[in-house]
């Protein structure tokens, strides 16, 4: 599944799902430590956590991109969760239905006790999207600890990926000491083992 020799953290080695969630009241209980992963629609976020768990179908992918409705919490032990939060920005959804999904994202990020950090996927080949850059923003406003994830590395040339990071760092890594970059590859596994350390230092 990845080019990676390193063995994967002990923390994150047996991942099962919990629930799904529309309302906070029937989220699990808001204690223990998570870290949530958000993004666009189409950014490869399912793909990207199935990739880090070890697991070829634990986060749902599809080739309809919105079609997560829910809050996916995955129990990694008594105290750790990885939460899978709805896409945003998917244009083929129904407005009010799409509203409704970034409503209950902003509720979980702004209310949730146990969220000690958010990775946020931004596709590599064009960063930084209004949406992604309105997201950050309520991170910083919010001083929400936030890793973003540059996905699909894969398809870019070392030059472009390169040019990639240095512009996410300089416009946002430089301005806040609660950011953080990289560059990843679901598919390559470039990045994992960076990835799988940000998570289990925030778990633990």
């Amino acid at each position: 599944m990845n080019n990676s020799n390193a063995p994967i953290p002990a923390l994150l080695c047996n991942p099962t799902f919990l629930l799904g969630a529309t309302k906070q009241s029937h989220m699990p209980e808001d204690i223990g430590a998570e870290v949530a992963f958000a993004g666009r629609s189409n950014v490869g976020k399912s793909s990207a956590i199935n990739c880090i768990m070890n697991r070829r179908k634990l986060a749902r992918t599809s080739k309809t991109p919105g079609r997560t409705q829910e809050i996916n919490f995955f129990e990694l032990s008594d105290s750790a969760r990885i939460v899978d939060l709805p896409g945003y920005g998917f244009a083929k959804v129904p407005l009010k239905v799409r509203q409704q999904w970034e409503q209950s994202i902003l509720e979980y990020l702004g209310n949730r006790e146990s969220l000690t950090g958010l990775v946020l996927l931004m596709d590599s080949r064009h960063p930084l999207t209004d949406l992604d850059q309105q997201m950050i923003a309520w991170c910083k406003d919010n001083a929400i600890r936030t890793h973003l994830l540059l996905t699909k590395c894969d398809k870019l040339s070392r030059n472009k990926a390169a040019q990639s990071l240095f512009k996410v760092t300089n416009t946002v890594v430089d301005q806040s000491e609660n950011f953080s970059v990289q560059l990843f590859s679901s598919l390559k596994g470039n990045g994992l083992n960076k990835i799988r350390e940000v998570i289990t230092d925030w778990l633990v």
